[in-house]
């Protein structure tokens, strides 16, 4: 590993430290308009700073990838939630570039299917759960099942559920039973980690006007995404509310601003690196016959060198 990419126990501390502020604390009540501000960054870092400190990031991760597929112990699951034009796209983009393609899984989800409305809510979901040794990347996750579904409960009747399943309560077990479902991951090797990316609505009214404005961005803009920003206080609330349930010891969630784009990316992968740096993935120890074994290979194929 170069000797610019090696991560001491005090460099890990700096990484845990700058991530801090950004961290929900299992059992934290979290009023997000007041809690986190969207157009928050660290004092010490400006945006040339922070490009370098970008590149630098993507390669500890490229690295960290590769001893990761190497054990095949872990799994990482990253869940990135926001409103539209939070930035979840670029984030995905710009700080998995560094990665191998073959090591890394996006999935994104639209409107459930009919074959995934014949299930539970959450097997969708389980169908797209990354190996050992891989990062799977859901861009919008379950919590869409808490979010979306909650603020528009129609989609709530479309899941056929039970009377039962629909009484008083059902956000309440939906938490309880995500909170679960991280939990069993977590203890089978499967770090979940969530950032949710928090856009301020006058930040995502200009992002708007950009992709009407700019014609290569024309494609990216639908009038559904303008009629979501009606219910923004709707989701202000809901977000505030899945944060305060489901952000846990085993899978905290991370508020990171967006309104700085470039910030929100150093972010994402400072989060993303502790969370590898924490599993600290090992290259597996080749044994002393393996080691003969490659010895007796390697006279071989010296051997036949050309003259």
């Amino acid at each position: 590993m170069d000797e610019d990419l090696r991560f001491d126990g005090a460099r890990a501390a700096q990484i845990a430290e700058f991530i801090e502020p950004l961290r929900v604390a299992p059992g934290r009540r979290v009023r997000l308009a007041e809690d986190f501000d969207p157009r928050y960054k660290a004092d010490f870092l400006g945006k040339k700073d922070g490009e370098a400190l970008l590149r630098t990031g993507i390669g500890v991760l490229a690295e960290y990838q590769r001893r990761l597929a190497a054990q095949e112990t872990y799994g990482v699951l990253v869940c990135l939630q926001a409103l539209d034009a939070g930035g979840k796209d670029g984030t995905i983009r710009h700080v998995m570039s560094g990665l191998n393609p073959q090591g890394v899984r996006v999935s994104s989800f639209k409107v459930p299917s009919a074959e995934e409305l014949a299930h539970d809510y959450l097997w969708r979901y389980a169908q797209r759960l990354p190996g050992r040794g891989e990062i799977g990347i859901f861009n919008r996750s379950h919590y869409e099942e808490v979010l979306v579904v909650r603020v528009h409960p129609d989609n709530l009747d479309r899941q056929k559920l039970p009377p039962s399943a629909r009484r008083e309560g059902v956000w309440e077990r939906r938490y309880r039973e995500i909170n679960d479902w991280e939990r069993y991951l977590s203890d089978n090797g499967f770090k979940v980690v969530k950032m949710f990316l928090n856009l301020s609505k006058e930040e995502q009214r200009k992002r708007f006007l950009k992709r009407i404005d700019v014609p290569e961005r024309n494609w990216k803009f639908s009038a559904a995404d303008v009629r979501e920003r009606g219910f923004w206080d709707d989701y202000q609330r809901a977000f505030s509310e899945m944060l305060s349930a489901t952000s846990t010891a085993w899978a905290p969630w991370y508020v990171i601003p967006a309104d700085r784009k470039w910030f929100a990316r150093i972010c994402a992968g400072a989060i993303l690196a502790h969370t590898l740096i924490g599993i600290d993935p090992a290259y597996p120890e080749v044994g002393d016959e393996a080691r003969r074994d490659l010895a007796e290979i390697k006279k071989v194929l010296e051997a036949e060198a050309p003259l």
